[in-house]
């Protein structure tokens, strides 16, 4: 009897799992996943893109897609039978990424439902992904029928900076009646400046500083809410939260805009029975500037004042009698209101103190153990009638007190006024703080300070962490690290220099330097394609490109800076595969170009630049913060670069007649470079020869190649004389490990990479460094700060060097656009015994993972569906290879490609392998 028990319980678990299988493959081959369209957006809705492109990934053990069917439609119902938007049919390709949509027109508010399924190339046909769907928002001002409010008393004067009313926070409501059976109910909403919303008593989203920074005059985003659910039959309350932001208030010394901050909304409620009802900003809705943030400013923090709260204000059961009557403002045509292109800024992760001190009376400073960019949130007993005094540090003095030098003008402080005795909970809403350190006062004394008082609430654009490294050495962790928590810190909707003193703006130098890293650690394509939107807008007509955008003046140029609009577009197509960033970007591209010839004699480029930007012990007579590298040389060494660069987008784009101009160009330019600048022997003839001279000479192609082997050994003396110390800046910098790799002297990179001397990466971390810095020297033990206020501790130009760390140290490279071939080519060096890289491709999972035991050579690589890669393993090709622990013999899934003294190059099919050399 057991036994018969047994054998219908194993029957019924076989039963199961052949009904699982069954559900979710058809002839052997599992369905596609992870949808997305355009850049990467999952079901979004208030979606910006109506002409969108669709991407998917095929799921271990497919090798190859052989062919796709895409079906769009405007119900769920309509794509398995009859897709009413787009039927692709069958295709054949292997395309799986950005494969455009070609059906009618989308609309405003339209909501799209789409999937596909795809056949291997064995002409194994897949089950239908899951469906997908996106929800596009308001596209054109003509689909607003709201007008911008704003407070009658808000206004720019002249009164002292810190008391004018415009920062003081402007508070809406309306009340509004709705019928019954609400089906679905979309909150459309813009501000010049920042917001929130609620409905009904409760926050609407969890972003946060929304909408978003753009140059104000051209475009302002917009964002849509699913509200069906805070909505009810009958009365309803609708509550808007204003701010000054980025748009009205203090931006350096002064607000730019000159205007005062408004905000317009659009709550738009469809009824099962298909009528509407529609509520919108007009001069019908009430306005006050007496509730609780009395003071709100990017810079300077935010005063709160629990005894001015409105409870229920933005319910039915709040009398506004006292409330005033709102000033409304028709939408201008000349300014676009357009849906956001990337994800808000949220709060992401959540820090607790490591650490308390009390290095003054009463006044108490709780170390977060990390740099960070957003907003303490206190936890505290209060008593009534005492001010909390929040303020914020990025370092600490000798003294353990907090050390704000560095912020110049940001006050960065808050404030909080409690209304009665008790515990409070409590944080900032509009602005936003860079720093490790809270220094907390003013709370109830006779309570001990505890942990869980403070938190940090690291805030940034909401985006993953899409790639990770990691090794054998401590210090080279920690620097990745840092390069993380730098992008973390300074991608908050723009990407800044710095996130904590009065400046905190979009530099394009820094930018296009660190561009290629941050693709690697987070999935930030979205975010740079919708930057390079407003680096567009920003341009100016004589086609230069401000020094940051959104630019606060006229916009001047500076030579490697400007260059921003063309080298982010190209790496992003290269680590993405989407030519719709160059598509976008490639007039811009031309007119940049157009701007260097303007500034050119001969090719030869004379205009201003920042050059290479705070070089360690320059000498520069005019401005040390500038470098020693000859203005000329660097300006017209960008000016080739640029033009190769957009040379090859051209190609890219099928523009023939557009890449043969290029490349003649091109050509003239690189001749008048090297006559202009260097000996037939190969030294630099103009200024001082500097590391970053030949550097760009050398990294850039613009010398011959005869010249150039000439050219290696004064860039290596000039290494020597720094004793293999770098002598580089912001632009300097990137180019040095991927020259010295290129010219065979990877060792010498490496010894450069473990220095831990100034200056150097690991110079910082000796510090205690949890953030790149601004300088190399920004502060030491032995010698304390930096004299010069520009001395930011969340600065991450020079992270440049993530680039190498998983190019050549883990070995993860895009062999073509996208990863669709990869080159896993791994390059252990140094004390290094083992690194690993993992990064989130277009195509799934790329890794490489690789240690030495003994004299073994062991590397895990992963290859994504749809893909292939070479692999090149470093041995002592005398003795066998491994694969599995097993005498390697080719196979349908690796190829041997080629045998050489010190390595096997192999082609590997898509899937995982484990591979085992001797290399002694």
């Amino acid at each position: 009897m057991r036994n018969k028990i047994s054998y219908i319980g194993l029957f019924k678990v076989i039963f199961l799992l052949l009904l699982f299988i069954s559900c979710n493959t058809e002839n052997g081959i599992e369905k596609p996943f992870d949808l997305s369209v355009s850049e990467g957006f999952t079901n979004p809705i208030g979606f910006y893109d109506d002409n969108p492109t669709f991407s998917w990934k095929l799921p271990l053990g497919v090798q190859e897609q052989g062919a796709y069917s895409i079906a769009v439609a405007s119900t769920p119902d309509l794509l398995s039978e009859n897709a009413d938007l787009w039927e692709s049919g069958r295709v054949d390709s292997d395309q799986s990424v950005y494969v455009k949509y070609k059906g009618p027109k989308l609309v405003s508010r339209q909501k799209v439902y789409w999937q596909v399924k795809y056949w291997d190339s064995n002409g194994n046909e897949s089950k239908w992904s899951d469906e997908a769907h996106f929800e596009l928002g308001l596209l054109d001002n003509a689909d607003w029928n709201s007008k911008w409010i704003n407070h009658p008393d808000i206004k720019l004067d002249s009164v002292p900076e810190i008391d004018r009313k415009i920062h003081k926070v402007q508070y809406f409501r309306k009340d509004f009646e709705l019928g019954n059976k609400i089906q679905s109910a979309r909150l459309y909403i813009s501000a010049k400046g920042l917001y929130e919303a609620e409905i009904n008593g409760k926050k609407i989203g969890n972003d946060v500083l929304a909408p978003g920074w753009t140059p104000y005059e051209k475009r302002i985003e917009t964002l849509t809410y699913d509200v069906g659910e805070l909505l009810k039959e009958g009365d309803n309350t609708i509550g808007l939260v204003l701010a000054e932001g980025w748009h009205s208030g203090r931006l350096l010394f002064r607000n730019y805009s000159g205007k005062i901050p408004q905000i317009t909304a659009q709550l738009e409620v469809t009824y099962n029975d298909g009528k509407q009802s529609t509520i919108v900003t007009d001069n019908s809705w009430k306005g006050s500037m007496d509730g609780p943030i009395q003071f709100s400013s990017l810079y300077d923090g935010e005063l709160y004042d629990a005894n001015l709260e409105m409870p229920n204000w933005s319910t039915t059961d709040y009398a506004d009698e006292d409330w005033a009557g709102v000033d409304e403002t028709p939408l201008s045509p000349e300014v676009k209101l357009r849906p956001k292109s990337h994800a808000p800024v949220i709060t992401k992760l959540t820090l607790s103190p490591i650490t308390i001190s009390e290095p003054k009376k009463g006044s108490f400073v709780f170390d977060l153990g990390q740099n960070m960019a957003g907003v303490p949130r206190i936890n505290i007993p209060v008593k009534k009638g005492q001010k909390v005094k929040i303020r914020v540090a990025e370092m600490l003095q000798t003294n353990g007190e907090i050390y704000i030098d560095n912020y110049r003008g940001a006050l960065s402080t808050d404030y909080y006024t409690p209304a009665e005795d008790g515990t409070i909970s409590w944080q900032p809403t509009f602005t936003f703080h860079g720093f490790r350190y809270v220094e907390l006062s003013g709370f109830d004394e006779s309570k001990k300070p505890e942990k869980d008082w403070i938190s940090g609430l690291v805030q940034h654009s909401d985006f993953e962490i899409s790639g990770n490294f990691s090794s054998s050495h401590e210090k080279l962790n920690q620097l990745q690290s840092n390069i993380e928590w730098g992008l973390r810190g300074n991608f908050l909707d723009i990407p800044t220099d710095c996130p904590q003193r009065n400046e905190r703006l979009g530099w394009t130098g820094d930018a296009q330097v660190f561009g290629p890293t941050s693709l690697f650690n987070a999935d930030v394509h979205a975010f740079w394609s919708s930057w390079m939107k407003s680096v567009r807008e920003d341009q100016n007509e004589d086609g230069g490109i401000p020094f940051y955008v959104p630019k606060l003046d006229r916009g001047r140029s500076s030579s490697g800076w400007g260059d921003a609009i063309t080298v982010i577009p190209w790496d992003l197509y290269q680590r993405t595969g989407d030519t719709k960033v160059l598509e976008d970007n490639y007039e811009a591209m031309n007119k940049w170009l157009d701007y260097y010839q303007s500034k050119a004699t001969d090719h030869i480029v004379k205009m201003f630049t920042f050059g290479d930007w705070l070089q360690p012990y320059s000498e520069n007579p005019e401005n040390t913060k500038k470098g020693e590298t000859d203005e000329r040389l660097l300006s017209t060494a960008y000016y080739a670069r640029s033009i190769e660069i957009t040379r090859q987008a051209a190609e890219v784009l099928g523009l023939q007649e557009d890449e043969a101009k290029l490349k003649d160009l091109s050509n003239e330019v690189r001749k008048a470079f090297q006559n202009e600048f260097f000996n037939d022997d190969g030294s630099i003839k103009v200024g001082r020869p500097t590391q970053t001279g030949y550097l760009m000479a050398l990294g850039f192609d613009l010398i011959s190649e005869d010249l150039a082997e000439k050219a290696v050994p004064y860039l290596l003396a000039e290494i020597e004389k720094a004793d293999n110390h770098l002598r580089t800046g912001f632009l300097g910098t990137p180019l040095l490990a991927p020259v010295l790799d290129e010219i065979g002297r990877s060792d010498l990179m490496f010894q450069i990479l473990f220095k831990e001397t100034y200056p150097s990466w690991f110079y910082s971390i000796n510090q205690g460094a949890t953030t790149m810095w601004e300088r190399w020297d920004s502060y030491s033990h032995s010698d304390g700060f930096h004299k010069e206020g520009m001395n930011s501790f969340n600065h991450y130009a020079y992270g440049a060097i993530g680039q190498w760390m998983y190019e050549r140290i883990a070995g993860i490279k895009a062999s073509t656009a996208g990863y669709k071939t990869i080159l896993i080519n791994p390059l252990p060096g140094g004390p290094l015994t083992s690194a690993t890289a993992e990064y989130q491709s277009p195509y799934g999972l790329i890794k490489s993972a690789w240690k030495i035991v003994d004299d073994k050579f062991i590397i895990n690589a992963a290859v994504p569906p749809n893909t292939t890669a070479k692999i090149i393993i470093p041995a002592n090709t005398g003795e066998e290879l491994l694969l599995e622990g097993i005498t390697f013999s080719e196979n349908s899934n690796v190829k041997l490609i080629e045998k050489s003294e010190n390595a096997f190059e192999l082609q590997l099919e898509p899937g995982s392998y484990e591979f085992t050399s001797k290399i002694n």
